[in-house]
C-alpha cells in the first residue's frame, strides 16, 4: 500500500503539470511543469522525501527501459530520418564539444576563484556530503 501511495503522489503532481500545460499558453512540456512542482513541493517540505523515495528510485532504475519505445519509433521512421541523419549527427557532435568546453572553462574559473579567495573554515577540517542513500557522510578534507 505504501508504494501505491507514493506512486499516487507522483501521479497527482504529473497530472497537475498536465493541467498547467493545458491552461498556460507557453510551449513548455507538462513533464517540466511536473518536475518544477515536485521540486518546489520537496524544497518547501509540502511533500517529504521519504513519502516518495522508494517509488522514485524504482522509476529511476527502470528509466532505460522507457527509452525502448522511443528507439523503436525512431527505427520505424528511418525513411524520414535518413536524409537528415548526417546534419543531426554533426549538430550533436558540435554541441557536445561546446558544452564540454564551456563546462571545463567554468569549472577552471570556479577553481581559480576558490584558490584566490579561500573560504574561512572556522577551524573545521571536514565536510559532510550526502551519499546515494541520502545519508550524511563524513569526509575529511585530506581525503578529497
Amino acid at each position: 500500500m505504501k508504494y501505491v501511495r507514493q506512486f499516487l503522489i507522483i501521479l497527482v503532481i504529473s497530472f497537475i503539470g498536465e493541467l498547467l500545460r493545458y491552461y498556460i499558453p507557453l510551449k513548455i512540456p507538462a513533464s517540466i511543469y511536473g518536475l518544477v512542482l515536485l521540486f518546489a513541493a520537496l524544497e518547501l517540505r509540502i511533500i517529504k522525501l521519504v513519502s516518495i523515495r522508494e517509488t522514485s528510485r524504482f522509476l529511476i532504475e527502470i528509466m532505460p527501459l522507457m527509452f525502448v519505445p522511443a528507439g523503436v519509433g525512431l527505427l520505424s521512421s528511418w525513411g524520414v530520418l535518413k536524409p537528415v541523419c548526417v546534419p543531426i549527427m554533426v549538430i550533436v557532435l558540435i554541441s557536445t564539444i561546446i558544452v564540454m568546453a564551456v563546462s571545463g572553462k567554468v569549472t577552471q574559473g570556479v577553481i581559480r576563484m576558490e584558490k584566490k579567495h579561500p573560504k574561512k573554515k572556522n577551524g573545521a577540517d571536514h565536510i559532510y556530503v550526502k551519499d546515494s542513500e541520502g545519508e550524511r557522510q563524513y569526509i575529511s578534507e585530506n581525503s578529497i
